[in-house]
């Protein structure tokens, strides 16, 4: 989540599509708003010993079906995604925003 929050840092007033493995994840307020606009679940992860953060998340290869309907809704959506292979690491996969819209 550290990671996370450093990539929403920079782009604060988009929505943040996170990519963990085969998913685009959502965070927080970000996962709010994306559930609601999508009309996809909202669910919540385990973010430290006592707390929770809301998530939502679809399949990486949908993308093009749920991306348009964020734009049409006035969101601005920052896409971060995976800059490494996970399998080539022992550590944390780097990720970083390649498109803004």
């Amino acid at each position: 989540m550290k990671q996370y929050y450093a990539i929403k840092a920079k782009h604060p007033g988009a929505l943040l599509l996170f990519r963990v493995g085969d998913f685009y994840e959502t965070f927080s307020e970000d996962a709010i708003r994306t559930s609601k606009i999508l009309g996809i679940v909202l669910t919540q992860r385990k973010n430290g010993a006592a707390t929770s953060i809301e998530l939502a998340g679809f399949p990486h290869h949908s993308l093009d079906v749920y991306l348009p309907k964020l734009v049409r809704a006035g969101e601005r959506v920052a896409i971060c995604d995976q800059l490494e292979d996970p399998k080539a690491t022992k550590t944390i996969v780097k990720r970083g925003v390649t498109e803004l819209i």
